[in-house]
């Protein structure tokens, strides 16, 4: 027994490589090993010889085990030295910048939307998030008995009994910045008006505050012509898709005549959804030509201008875009969402560029 631990012992002691190492183990104190088969051969032995016979065949398998464990770190320590060695780090150089922070999907889609409307000759009109009854419904030719107004559809701010000022609301639409461009500065006008919006509901689809993009586009000889073009550029923009299929439904809003609800082509294949290909359609925005109503509240005669508007939300536009299974989502505390769907600073100038989300 001498003998085998001499020469396990020295071999483990002279093993260059981890190879080497594990060849020696298993020759050793492998299944098959010389001092496993020896330790089986315990119960062929009188109980004297076992006596005499098993603790010391232990006492080498525990030693040929603490040898091999001692080589191994001193292989790795080794290994480590040479690597230190051959690599180093200047500790005096500057560290290597960290990005902070991320652009929200929404802040993200109105920039990519904003720049293909710019690209298309629109310009950005903004107005307040808290306005009055009259430029929210009555100059947008909402009646006072639309749904839209009562009290289960739409956010009134609280008024004192003795207030004489006229309701105000949180803004359902975007559209009263038409109204506001057009008293400012006039017609003809080609506007975007993108922003936060307020109506009283809550689920999968829909939530309270939501972001939406209204357009605007007034002259003397636009049609709807004109807005289909302008969608179908913006689609095959906006989705980097070229000749991507467009239906238009008709429709009834109160500011527009002829209205007409705008589909996209899309399929659903294996639960995702797939816009541009199929057979199948989805809407994704409300769309028409301005009613004369509302050219008047703003100023401007219907019977020398005409134009389009159209509203879409940027919200569902980034739910389609980048999969977004939830509106809901959108507000989530959670940060390991906006990890995910979070957007690197815009390398051009941005009014989002720099900004931590």
């Amino acid at each position: 027994m001498d003998a085998v631990k001499a020469k396990y012992l020295g071999g483990i002691a002279e093993a260059a490589d981890d190879s080497a190492l594990e060849e020696l183990r298993l020759a050793a104190v492998g299944k098959k090993g010389e001092v496993s088969l020896k330790m089986r051969e315990l119960g062929k032995m009188t109980p004297d010889e076992r006596q005499v016979a098993g603790p010391a065949l232990n006492a080498l398998k525990n030693e040929i085990n603490s040898a091999l464990a001692a080589k191994k770190e001193a292989l790795e320590d080794a290994a480590l030295n040479e690597r230190l060695q051959s690599e180093w780090i200047d500790v005096s150089l500057a560290g290597r910048p960290r990005r902070e922070g991320t652009i929200h999907p929404v802040s993200q889609v109105t920039e990519e939307v904003t720049a293909i409307f710019a690209d298309l000759g629109f310009s950005v009109a903004e107005g307040p998030q808290i306005e009055s009854d009259w430029y929210n419904f009555d100059a947008l030719n909402i009646a006072p008995e639309h749904p839209a107004r009562q009290e289960h559809d739409t956010f009134y701010m609280h008024r004192d009994e003795s207030d004489d000022r006229p309701p105000h609301v949180l803004r359902t639409h975007t559209s009263p910045v038409q109204i506001r461009h057009m008293e400012k500065h006039g017609v003809p006008c080609r506007i975007i008006a993108p922003g936060r919006v307020y109506r009283a509901d809550y689920d999968q689809t829909h939530t309270p505050m939501f972001h939406q993009i209204e357009g605007l586009a007034i002259d003397k000889d636009i049609s709807m012509a004109n807005l289909k073009w302008v969608l179908e550029e913006f689609f095959a923009a906006f989705f980097d898709l070229d000749g991507i299929k467009t239906r238009f439904r008709a429709s009834h809003f109160p500011f527009t005549e002829p209205s007409a609800e705008v589909d996209i082509q899309c399929s659903w294949v294996d639960g995702q959804l797939r816009i541009g290909e199929g057979d199948g359609w989805m809407e994704v925005l409300g769309s028409g030509m301005v009613h004369p109503h509302v050219l008047r509240s703003a100023g401007v005669d219907p019977d020398e201008w005409q134009g389009f508007a159209f509203g879409m939300g940027i919200d569902r536009l980034a739910m389609l875009k980048y999969g977004i299974p939830d509106l809901r989502a959108f507000f989530d505390s959670d940060l390991r969402w906006l990890r995910h769907y979070g957007f690197a600073c815009l390398d051009q100038p941005s009014i989002h560029a720099g900004v931590n989300r």
